[in-house]
């Protein structure tokens, strides 16, 4: 088939044992197609050089999907929790009292090393990351869930709805994307919130259906805006995740359904099998049998 390069987008999966690569259609409307697999590079910068050499990234220039860890990777930022570390703008993470308010932070203009939370150059350019709009769902799951009050019926009912969660995933708001559509399609658990938290997760469901998803309103502004409000009152804490919601409206895609990460993390569960069937035996055939 053609390749229009434009037409795809570059998923990249990493952890600490394995890193892996796959092209997605923009649209959905073919297979995901993995130009990349190794289960023995981690997940570092050098590493990242070598996949993006091997798959020829400098020639087709996709545009990049995957979670904000291997962006800020991709785009030689420092690891963890640092003062500068939006690639967009100079966004403080450490001035609490100017989140939710400030929306005028400074532009970043330059990648050099050494200055700002940046430790190498950049292996691609800041304008064709995508923003992931799973991980910002899962962003917005997991800070709602650490702003309930730990005593009160809501939490507990979390407890209860998953009993294989161990209490320190919950209490972290740690959910896959299964247990997030369960939860916004459970009646009880609205009826067990305080006022401010049932508008806080009125303001989320209403976000995943109209904004983080193949539906885009028209208003969806102003529906963010309301997200923000409620996260406020509720005491949720500004994240990196929130924070592009609150000042980078105009970086997301029209559509975030047609390439979005979800389709990249279906691929990370599927290529997973292939790898226990395996057993070891890494070759190229293992990726054959997976197309």
């Amino acid at each position: 088939m053609n390749h229009d390069p434009a037409e795809w987008r570059l998923f990249i999966d990493s952890s600490k044992r394995r890193l892996k690569a796959v092209l997605l259609h923009n649209g959905n409307k073919y297979s995901s197609v993995p130009v990349g697999h190794s289960v023995h590079l981690t997940e570092n910068y050098e590493n990242m050089k070598i996949l993006l050499n091997a798959i020829k990234y400098s020639k087709y220039q996709w545009e990049i999907c995957g979670d904000l860890k291997v962006v800020g990777i991709l785009l030689g930022m420092q690891k963890g929790f640092t003062e500068y570390c939006c690639f967009l703008c100079l966004w403080d993470s450490r001035a609490t009292k100017e989140h939710y308010v400030k929306t005028d932070w400074p532009v970043r203009e330059h990648f050099l090393p050494g200055e700002k939370s940046i430790s190498h150059e950049p292996l691609v350019l800041p304008e064709k990351i995508i923003l992931p709009p799973l991980h910002i769902k899962l962003g917005l799951m997991n800070f709602f869930v650490k702003a309930l009050n730990k005593d009160g019926q809501a939490f507990l009912y979390l407890r209860q709805k998953f009993p294989t969660l161990s209490d320190a995933k919950v209490k972290e708001g740690i959910f896959i994307g299964p247990q997030i559509k369960a939860m916004l399609k459970d009646e009880v658990f609205l009826t067990k919130m305080t006022p401010v938290e049932s508008e806080a997760w009125n303001a989320f469901k209403t976000i995943c259906e109209n904004f983080l998803g193949n539906k885009k309103d028209p208003n969806y502004k102003e529906l963010v805006s309301n997200l923000l409000s409620s996260y406020q009152q509720v005491g949720a804490r500004m994240s990196l995740k929130i924070h592009f919601l609150h000042n980078h409206l105009d970086f997301f895609p029209a559509n975030l359904g047609a390439v979005s990460d979800e389709h990249g993390e279906r691929f990370h569960q599927d290529i997973s099998k292939m790898e226990r069937n395996y057993q070891g035996r890494w070759d190229p055939a293992m990726l054959g049998d997976f197309c």
